[in-house]
């Protein structure tokens, strides 16, 4: 039988992975999008984006605070590529920014949101 302690260490885990997993493909796409589509040295504008990722797999607080924050940059660029870019495969590229740094945020949100919900010290 699950344990309210149970079902909360998963929600934790969950929002953990997710939000580990759409920054490391929301990386992913960046290099793709500017060193595949655009042979660009613009690529490094996915640098800042792995600084938080050590703090996310340590489960460090204030780190998925920050970086719940950090990616307002990016999607306003996936937005603004979205709409201006001639190519459809770059606002491809820029839709999936998008949906990517979206789901960073609230995967960030939903994790602070659940640790604090239940004190969780760690």
């Amino acid at each position: 039988m699950d344990t309210p302690e149970d079902s909360h260490l998963r929600k934790v885990d969950a929002t953990r992975w997710a939000a580990v997993a759409s920054l490391l493909a929301l990386v992913a796409v960046l290099l793709v999008w500017e060193l595949g589509l655009h042979r660009s040295w613009w690529a490094i504008k996915a640098l800042p984006l792995c600084a938080p990722l050590a703090g996310l797999l340590k489960r460090r607080l204030y780190t998925y605070r920050w970086t719940s924050l950090l990616v307002w940059p990016w999607f306003a660029e996936g937005v603004v590529r979205c709409t201006t870019d001639a190519s459809l495969a770059s606002r491809a590229f820029a839709g999936a920014e998008v949906a990517l740094t979206l789901a960073l945020f609230i995967a960030c949100s939903l994790h602070v949101r659940t640790r604090l919900s239940h004190k969780d010290p760690a």
